[in-house]
């Protein structure tokens, strides 16, 4: 008791609002059907992310495979042609690999470099 009164429990608060139940259920199916757009567009953004991932995964492995050749190439005493083309500056005889057109951009990049210079 304070002060003269009696407190009843759990009797805190607001009243709650007498909701018409068909219309909270109808907001819950709502709200589940856009829980479940959200979800199956996360999971289309994540598949599409591990499938690039993978593409460049390949890519790299094969530039590396590539890599390996020229260097087992070379500890044999042979120069790969690939490698002469680069140390020449002959880019148009570099194959469509992705080695060639990484000495392109890197070479276009230097050549940039040296006119910002």
């Amino acid at each position: 008791m304070v002060a003269g009164k009696v407190k009843k429990p759990g009797k805190r608060g607001r009243k709650p609002a007498k909701i018409d139940l068909k219309a909270k259920l109808e907001r819950s199916r709502q709200s589940a059907r856009e829980c479940r757009a959200r979800k199956k567009l996360r999971y289309q953004y994540l598949e599409e992310l591990v499938s690039s991932k993978e593409r460049a995964i390949c890519a790299l492995r094969e530039e590396l495979e590539m890599y390996k050749q020229w260097c087992s190439a070379m500890d044999q005493g042979k120069i790969p042609s690939e490698i002469k083309a680069l140390l020449t500056g002959d880019e148009q005889k570099i194959p469509q690999s992705s080695a060639g057109t990484k000495a392109a951009k890197n070479s276009r990049n230097s050549s940039a470099g040296a006119v910002q210079s």
